[in-house]
């Protein structure tokens, strides 16, 4: 890959992360919680509706989570745009490490919260987001 290209990939990158960030938004109001719930209910794995956003405590841990989820996406974008031209190699770097750091407690919480299933969608989101980033990019 070269750096055009992976500067084009930090866009995937950022909708991976970011994306997940209004669902979770909207996962604050009882009236817009749905979507959030669902997400929950199938990354706890199996889809059974057991999950729920009926707590005050976890609709607020929502709101937050989806704004630590927005605001990433939100700085692969910014990275991308005004930094990634001076500075590529460390640019994939920083994205990379903060995936793997993201994918590691994430993965761990899950497990130990009783959510083991969720690794497997970490998984996947992290092949995703990092995508050809994995290597640095070939000289042009």
């Amino acid at each position: 890959m070269t750096q055009a290209q992976h500067k084009n990939w930090l866009i995937v990158s950022a909708l991976a992360v970011g994306s997940f960030g209004p669902v979770f938004f909207f996962g604050t109001m009882v009236a817009t919680m749905e979507p959030a719930r669902f997400t929950l209910d199938l990354l706890s794995w199996p889809l059974d509706g057991a999950t729920t956003y009926e707590s005050p405590d976890v609709r607020f841990l929502s709101a937050v989570t989806g704004g630590v989820l927005l605001g990433w996406g939100i700085l692969i974008v910014c990275l991308r745009q005004w930094v990634y031209d001076l500075a590529p190699e460390a640019i994939r770097k920083c994205v990379v490490i903060s995936l793997l750091v993201w994918f590691v407690f994430d993965s761990g919480g899950s497990i130990t919260s009783g959510n083991p299933s969720n690794v497997l969608a970490n998984i996947l989101l992290l092949l995703l987001a990092v995508g050809p980033l994995w290597r640095p990019a070939k000289q042009v």
